[in-house]
């Protein structure tokens, strides 16, 4: 449970929902919901083949079938600007992200668009698919960061690397170093030695990437698309098409989540050039399949890693090497696997290599934590199997080695106030860790995470009405809850219930600039600006009731809703009976705030796992799941319980059964939810949260992010609790069934 917060009269309560009653009458608008009248409907080629040179593309027949209105290609965009940027939680480069979205010269993974119909009907629309004749010259693929990086490989792009050398599949290196690692290694007691590979894992959002866009006769376009970036989607659309970014107005629609996953553009800007094309509104819609195959994923990759300590549990050193294969264009997550590998350790000596490499697959999106989960789960791991060999209790170990206010992490920066020993110390204490573990076997795995989390730029504003209530408008798309969080602190401020303050998600032109929903940034820094703006608005409420009291703003208090004079004993206004008095006095009131949020403040976690593993299937069974993490301030318990309980979950899934599957081709042969494995509630208990508050002292109401360090330890505490059951360490992510079994008969036969 959280912390009790008696400084606060709403945040720390659970109120209903205040968007639940239509998402469960099904009158809520998410993406594909959305038609207008004489609509096109539109549909994407893709590839058939990993890798392969375009040779021509022949359109003509799908042109005379009746009902196509427009068909086009890589050739119908302009160039794209060639410069990284950052788009959401990764780097990306707009022109790679144009020929993602149509590919130019070659085909580079299994689904690569190349080319985009609008016609009267979503069937017509694929039979011109089969009508358009498209030549490649097959090439072969390089499916794995191991074999994009040996000599000799097939190249992706002949652009890619340093000027004056032969061109690489490596497209970028992060080093973070500290100490001497031979005097390190020199005074470990007990080195541990591993090297671990992660499969390609899909975030698993159940509604599929959408856009429906009106390129209208004026100049003016509008995209009405599931997002968790609309101001990305604006600027990234401006970009791939040539507009003017003050041209395009982006309606983010409800979401059917996202987790990192719809933080980049894929169909909107083919359906706003074919709405162009065509004058009429064209509604574009993928299919699971094309989610999986040509949406963004997160990264597989290899992990090397060699730990060292004394006998007595302290950390020595680490060295750490790190592969990310980043799909077919540059940007995977390496320098937050490598921010985040040893974060929650106070290591003397280290050395953290991590390398982003393009590989013929889709290119990875963010995915909760980019990056974090697989490279945590190495070192977690490794420093799992260092506490057996000194002897220790897993949880102790850490404990000995854990970071705190003053310890410089890994990746730079010194650690204010943070919460790791606290998360360390809930697990050691709770019922879970303190209940007996019975029967054959079954094993207990403990791991911790990290997640650094981000501020960046958000705005708000609250709007006071004439009946005393109030709404809150800001341009942070609501994934987990966040219009609950926003009405909340509004509320806290004016001193209003939850219930009184609407919260309402604005398109791009109706509200000022706002970073995505990602990073665990909006209750953090959405919520900072919807403080500060509900401060405005009572800065405001102070000067108009000094106007009707003819007093100084100085002389006028606001508590619990109402202006109170401190000098000449006048009854206190409530806020109802002062906004009536609005015409009488002046303007409406309206308060506003725009911030560049800074001192975003880490979060740890930790989970703890029961398993029982079948030693004649090598089947796993998750008996019982505990996660804690520090939240710095639980605006909303409930949903914090919820992110902390979803991330857990997905970790589960991505441990034990979660991965893309390719041929020999590089095809991906599990297209659909029936063959990609994700975890029901038939294979999960109910996971068992504890919230733990350290607040952030950058932060008012002391708030940290909470959406991702959860989905970091499950992985690696499954492992370990799998080790514990079966007596077999397995080092390649998913633990399936067959792999597991395959150990264990290894074992038998050794």
């Amino acid at each position: 449970m959280a912390a009790a917060t008696p400084e606060f009269k709403v945040i720390g309560t659970r109120p209903v929902r205040p968007d639940g009653i239509e998402k469960v009458n099904g009158r809520a608008r998410y993406g594909a919901d959305y038609s207008f009248p004489d609509m096109l409907h539109g549909k994407v080629l893709r590839s058939p083949h990993a890798h392969a040179i375009i040779k021509s593309i022949k359109v003509d027949q799908a042109l005379k079938l009746p009902g196509v209105r427009a068909i086009i290609t890589s050739a119908d965009l302009p160039p794209a600007p060639n410069r990284k940027m950052a788009v959401g939680e990764v780097a990306a480069n707009p022109r790679d992200i144009s020929w993602n979205i149509l590919a130019r010269h070659k085909v580079l993974y299994d689904g690569h668009a190349v080319a985009a119909v609008a016609a009267t009907s979503p069937h017509i629309a694929e039979q011109a698919l089969e009508l358009i004749e498209v030549e490649y010259e097959v090439l072969p693929p390089v499916m794995t960061a191991e074999q994009a990086m040996a000599p000799g490989a097939p190249i992706l792009h002949e652009d890619l690397g340093k000027e004056g050398e032969p061109p690489t599949n490596v497209a970028g290196r992060v080093q973070f170093t500290r100490g001497d690692l031979e005097v390190g290694f020199k005074s470990a007691d007990v080195i541990v030695e591993r090297e671990f590979r992660a499969a390609t894992v899909h975030q698993g959002y159940i509604e599929p990437h959408n856009a429906v866009a009106i390129y209208n006769s004026d100049g003016n376009g509008t995209i009405y698309t599931s997002t968790q970036a609309p101001f990305d989607v604006r600027r990234l659309t401006s970009l791939i098409l040539g507009m003017p970014l003050g041209k395009i107005r982006v309606v983010p629609a409800e979401i059917g989540g996202g987790f990192g996953g719809k933080t980049t553009i894929y169909l909107e800007p083919l359906a706003l050039l074919l709405s162009q094309r065509t004058g009429q509104p064209v509604k574009m819609v993928m299919t699971r399949g094309e989610v999986l195959r040509a949406s963004g994923p997160t990264s597989g990759g290899v992990m090397k890693v060699r730990m060292g300590a004394t006998s007595e549990g302290k950390l020595t050193a680490a060295k750490i090497w790190i592969a990310y294969e980043a799909g077919a264009f540059q940007g995977s997550p390496v320098g937050p696997a490598a921010m985040c590998a040893i974060a929650p350790y106070d290591v003397p000596n280290f050395l953290i290599e991590a390398y982003d490499v393009v590989v013929n697959r889709p290119k990875v999106n963010a995915y909760r934590a980019p990056g974090a989960t697989n490279s945590e789960f190495a070192a977690e791991c490794v420093i799992d199997e260092l506490a057996e060999r000194c002897g220790l209790d897993p949880i102790e170990f850490r404990l000995r080695n854990a970071v705190k206010q003053g310890v410089r992490a890994a990746y730079g920066p010194t650690f204010g106030p943070v919460g790791f020993i606290e998360v360390c110390q809930a697990l050691r204490d709770s019922p879970h860790y303190r209940a007996p573990l019975e029967g054959a076997n079954r094993g207990r795995g403990v791991a911790f995470g990290f997640w650094f989390n981000v501020g960046l730029q958000s705005s708000a504003t609250v709007n006071l009405n004439p009946d005393g209530s109030a709404s809150v408008v800001t341009g942070s798309v609501d994934i987990g809850g966040s219009r609950a969080s926003s009405a909340m602190i509004a509320a806290e401020v004016l001193g209003l219930r939850a219930e009184d303050v609407h919260a309402v998600v604005a398109d791009t032109d109706s509200i000022g600039y706002t970073d995505l929903t990602a990073g665990s940034r909006v209750t953090f820094a959405t919520g900072l600006a919807i403080y500060e703006a509900a401060h405005d608005a009572v800065r405001q409420l102070k000067e108009r009731a000094a106007r009707v009291w003819e007093l100084k703003p100085e002389d006028v208090d606001y508590r619990d809703g109402a202006v109170v004079s401190r000098n000449n004993g006048v009854a206190p206004l409530t806020l109802k009976e002062l906004v009536e008095k609005y015409g009488a006095t002046g303007q409406p009131i309206v308060g506003r705030a725009s911030v560049n949020a800074r001192g975003a403040g880490p979060s740890f976690s930790g989970c703890l796992v029961d398993v029982e593993v079948d030693p004649e299937t090598g089947k796993s069974q998750i008996l019982r799941c505990t996660i804690a993490q520090d939240a710095g301030r639980a605006i909303h318990p409930s949903y914090v319980e919820g992110q902390m309980q979803g991330g857990a979950a997905q970790g589960l899934g991505w441990a034990l059964n979660e991965e893309y599957c390719y041929d020999e081709q590089g095809r991906l042969r599990n297209t659909g939810f029936l063959d990609y494995r994700m975890p029901t509630c038939l294979d999960l208990p109910m996971i068992e949260p504890i919230i733990i508050e350290v607040p952030n002292p950058n932060h008012p109401l002391g708030i940290r992010g909470v959406g991702e360090a959860s989905i970091v330890p499950p992985v690696a505490a499954t492992a370990n609790a799998i080790y514990r059951a079966a007596g077999v360490r397995i080092t390649e992510l998913p633990i399936s069934p067959p792999r597991l079994l395959a150990a264990l008969l290894a074992r038998s036969a050794a």
